[in-house]
């Protein structure tokens, strides 16, 4: 959960993709996972349901897309996608390999061709309360600050109403999956909730920014079978 695991295995990667990645087609992407003496990983522990977790960002965070590869065996993970318009990518894979008490992070940066996305600035929202597929959804911090253990909190109500939701379903076996990352894309925090009672309103996490700055985080909650993903972007001050 924090921005320094500390029991991670060594891990490698080899990634395929076709030459010329198109926005708008299927793209088939594979992903080898070796250990440091080159070595393909045979045997991975199921984290949250799966054995890998793959998020897929734009360069300017305006996209994000969190998808589960399957495991072929000897190391490699396969899955297709489409990515939605032209641009820079970085994927992330999230995996634990037996033997490790934290996930092992490999990732790749990809150049998709195709009609650009017009690029979304990055700039800190000035209330942490969105409105998404009727789901009033607030953000808010026990302490923001960078290289401080804090709790963050999603607090998810009914739009129209404003009645608390009480009634989240788990998400990949837990009350919700959050993912933040830097600017610039470098760094990355893939966080799970706390044990808490009861299925909302409030779900709390606890992380550790490792660096002041501007990140965007993804809060990601399942209500009546659908996956509501909700985005903040936020400025973390240094103390």
């Amino acid at each position: 959960m924090s921005a320094t695991p500390t029991d991670v295995v060594p891990t490698k990667s080899v990634w395929k993709m076709a030459e010329h990645p198109q926005a708008g087609a299927k793209t088939p992407i594979s992903i080898l996972i070796k250990d440091k003496s080159d070595k393909p990983i045979e045997s991975f522990q199921t984290v949250h349901e799966k054995k890998m977790h793959l998020f897929i960002v734009s360069k300017d965070l305006a996209y994000f897309s969190h998808i589960h590869p399957t495991y072929k065996g000897k190391g490699e993970f396969d899955i297709t996608t489409t990515f939605p318009a032209g641009g820079d990518y970085k994927i992330i894979a999230d995996v634990t390999p037996k033997g490790g008490g934290d996930s092992s992070i490999e990732s790749h940066w990809v150049h998709i061709e195709g009609e650009p996305a017009k690029e979304e600035p990055l700039v800190p929202d000035k209330e942490l309360t969105k409105v998404v597929d009727g789901k009033k959804v607030s953000l808010s911090f026990s302490q923001l600050a960078a290289n401080k253990t804090l709790h963050m909190t999603f607090t998810i109500k009914e739009a129209k109403t404003n009645q608390p939701i009480n009634n989240l379903q788990p998400y990949l076996g837990a009350m919700g999956h959050t993912v933040a990352m830097s600017a610039d894309a470098e760094k990355y925090l893939h966080i799970h909730p706390m044990e808490t009672a009861g299925n909302g309103p409030n779900i709390i996490f606890m992380t550790i920014f490792p660096e002041p700055g501007i990140y965007k985080v993804w809060g990601q909650f399942k209500h009546q079978g659908k996956v509501l993903t909700v985005p903040f972007v936020i400025d973390v001050p240094n103390k």
